[in-house]
């Protein structure tokens, strides 16, 4: 099988990437293919499950039409500003354009150092490839933009961290692998016309309707406004929002120490590095838009007058709450079975979500509980939930279809940490069985089934996930 690659961001200036092959690898070894996922790339999934794309996708073979190339980008990590960093393993193979004319990006991550790798090795540990191809998928089913794992392999080669670990790569698919760290690599570096051209791939590519910097700027915080209010609903926490980690296509990116809530804490936190808190999942709305804030400083070059490009500038990105707001109101309306809006809901909602707090409810297991009349025994002390529960039920009497709008709303599957931990545990010694049976699972989160009925279970004490890591 040959792809048609028509590589658009290999086009741009030689200042804007650097060109390498990836690294070959010792004994590359598939886990798993996407099939799904080939097919709408316009792809042959039992070819890419063949010999000749196992190499490709371990690095050991560059196919026909690709350009390998590392990009360049620079971020504030925890809010510390570095001017460089860029893609110190991962390499964007090349763009495939779908049968509907979407483009992608094609990358491996895991794939060998690049001059971006900073003394790093630029491998991949099997445990944060698996962690990645569970995570995004499961966003993918649950309809959360996000990047895709097309494939996955295994190396032959250690990768040493604390302790040796089986090294491992992922073929990860993205509408681009452009962050707001690219534009501040350009910004930081007072090249304007980098800037413009970056500006004008990035309107052609995800935004045609936007009318210049100005309009870029609004349609990415639009785009973040949605993404992150769709978290929240998820009680999906990133983990790592630095600026670098943000894409400006409005996908998640790069899926280190994620995790799902269990219960339900504003506060918690599960990144290993995140000593302060400052990605917990309640702040996560605040980042996006501090992010959308460094952004905008990139943009006012190409915006004319400085006084104007500045009142411009942060006019659209103050529109960021009122998108988010409502966005989250949507959702979360949906989550309790609203169809229609009423003065009220808010209010109702921030009710329940306290309630889940003081009770240490599961965020999952309530939402979806509300569907099958089983949310109350999430609660240590049912009668807090009581009390509202009568007043939600008096506003369900407005509602056709309350239960399917839930259903429809209130995953039943999602990657249970400690589901997420057994699964890479299990094929570090070399069975795979666990983490395929998982991502049939998530694959149809909110069909509950009779072969899936385990996986809803929170986490025994035993079992719970407090920290997650990045996979470096």
């Amino acid at each position: 099988m040959t792809i048609t690659f028509d590589n658009s961001y290999a086009r741009l200036p030689e200042r804007f990437f650097v060109r390498q092959p990836p690294v070959a690898v010792a004994a590359p070894k598939l886990i798993a293919v996407n099939r799904a996922l080939a097919e709408r790339l316009g792809l042959d999934p039992d070819a890419l499950a063949g010999p000749d794309w196992e190499a490709v996708f371990a690095g050991n073979r560059v196919p026909e039409g690709a350009a390998p190339l590392a990009q360049a980008y620079a971020g504030h990590q925890f809010g510390g500003w570095v001017p460089q960093l860029g893609d110190g393993r991962a390499l964007l193979l090349g763009e495939i354009v779908a049968p509907d004319g979407a483009r992608f990006d094609l990358a491996l991550k895991g794939s060998g150092p690049t001059p971006f790798s900073r003394r790093g090795d630029g491998r991949a540990g099997l445990g944060p490839v698996l962690r990645e191809y569970i995570v995004s998928e499961a966003m993918a089913a649950l309809g959360v933009p996000t990047t895709r794992a097309l494939a996955a392999v295994t190396t032959g080669e250690a990768v040493w961290r604390e302790t040796p670990l089986p090294g491992a790569v992922l073929a990860r698919v993205a509408a681009s692998h452009i962050r707001v760290g690219t534009f501040q690599y350009f910004a930081a570096r007072e090249d304007v016309e980098a800037l413009r051209l970056l500006a004008d791939h990035v309107i052609a590519r995800h935004y045609p309707g936007a009318e210049g910097p100005l309009g870029l700027l609004a349609a990415v915080t639009a785009a973040q406004a949605r993404l992150i209010a769709r978290w929240m609903s998820l009680g999906f926490i990133h983990g790592v929002m630095n600026t670098d980690n943000m894409a400006v296509s409005g996908e998640t990116i790069d899926y280190g120490p994620c995790a799902f809530l269990d219960t339900y804490d504003p506060a918690k936190v599960f990144s290993s590095i995140d000593q302060f808190g400052r990605y917990a999942y309640g702040n996560q709305p605040r980042i996006a838009l501090w992010n959308l804030a460094q952004f905008a400083s990139c943009l006012l070059p190409l915006m004319g007058e400085e006084g104007p490009a500045i009142e411009a500038a942060t006019e659209a990105i103050n529109r960021f709450a009122d998108i988010y707001q409502a966005e989250w109101l949507r959702l979360f309306r949906a989550k309790i079975g609203l169809a229609t809006e009423a003065e009220g809901d808010a209010a109702l909602i921030a009710g329940l979500l306290t309630r889940m707090t003081e009770g240490r409810a599961d965020f999952t297991r309530t939402f979806r509980g509300l569907a099958e009349g089983a949310a109350a025994a999430e609660f240590a002390d049912p009668a807090p939930f009581a009390e509202w529960e009568a007043t939600w039920q008096a506003r369900l009497a407005n509602e056709a279809r309350p239960q399917a709008v839930m259903l429809g709303a209130n995953p039943a599957y999602i990657p249970r940490n400690h589901r997420v931990e057994a699964a890479i545990r299990a094929a570090t010694e070399g069975d795979f069985a666990p983490f395929h049976r998982l991502n049939a699972v998530l694959a149809r989160p909110f069909d509950r089934r009779a072969e899936a009925e385990d996986y809803d279970a929170a986490p025994a004490p035993d079992e719970q996930v407090t920290r997650t890591f990045c996979g470096t």
